[in-house]
C-alpha cells in the first residue's frame, strides 16, 4: 500500500568520492585491479550503495560507517561489527556502526550517480527495512565468514536489507561498467 511521505531510495556512490584522504578510493583501485587480474577481465569502478528511507515522513539514512567517524553526534548506531579480523573490533578504529540515523545525511551523495532509484513507496515495506536493521548480521568487514562468496561490507547491508524487507533486487545494478562487492553476499545471506 503506497503511503504520503513513505519510499526507499537507493543511491549509488563512487566508492571514496568526497574523502578528503584518498585512501579509501586508492585502496578500491589497488583490490579491483587485483580482483580483475585474478579473473581475466577489465578493472570496473567500484560503488557503495547508500538508503535513504521516508516513513510516514520521518526521514532515515540507513549505512554502515567506521565508528570512531561523526564524533559525539548521535548517528543512530544500531549494531556494531568488527574491521579486518574479528578480534580488531575491541578497538574502535576497527569496527564498524549500521546506523538507522534518524534525520540523518549521506555525506557523498552529491556524487550519487544517476540520482536516487526509488525502490518502493509502500509503508508496510518501509516499516519493515528499518526494523530490519536492528537483525544485521555483524559479519567482520572485508571477510567472508559467512561462506557467501565474498567479502561482507556495506553493500551487504543494503542489499540484505532490502530482501529482508521484500523489496525485489534483481533490477537493482550499480551504474553501466561499475561492481558493488558484497552486494551478492548480502543477497546471498538473506536469502538462507
Amino acid at each position: 500500500m503506497d503511503a504520503p511521505g513513505s519510499s526507499v531510495d537507493l543511491y549509488w556512490l563512487p566508492l571514496g568520492a568526497g574523502d578528503a584522504l584518498p585512501i579509501v578510493s586508492w585502496n578500491g583501485r589497488l583490490y579491483e585491479a587485483i580482483e580483475a587480474r585474478r579473473l581475466g577481465r577489465r578493472p570496473c569502478q567500484l560503488f557503495h550503495a547508500a538508503l535513504k528511507a521516508v516513513l510516514h515522513g520521518a526521514r532515515f539514512v540507513i549505512e554502515m560507517a567506521p565508528a570512531w567517524s561523526g564524533g559525539r553526534i548521535d548517528h543512530g548506531a544500531v549494531v556494531h561489527g568488527p574491521v579486518g579480523m574479528p578480534w580488531l573490533g575491541r578497538s574502535r578504529f576497527f569496527r564498524y556502526d549500521v546506523r538507522r540515523w534518524r534525520d540523518g545525511v549521506i555525506p557523498d551523495v552529491r556524487y550519487a550517480i544517476g540520482g536516487p532509484q526509488r525502490l518502493t513507496a509502500d509503508a508496510p515495506m518501509v516499516e519493515r527495512l528499518l526494523a530490519q536493521v536492528d537483525y544485521f548480521p555483524t559479519a567482520t568487514w572485508g571477510r567472508d565468514e559467512l561462506h557467501a562468496g565474498e567479502m561482507w561490507n556495506s553493500n551487504s547491508l543494503v542489499s540484505w536489507l532490502l530482501v529482508r524487507s521484500g523489496i525485489d533486487v534483481q533490477s537493482v545494478h550499480p551504474p553501466s561498467g561499475g561492481r558493488a562487492p558484497g552486494w551478492a553476499a548480502g543477497v546471498s545471506v538473506a536469502t538462507r
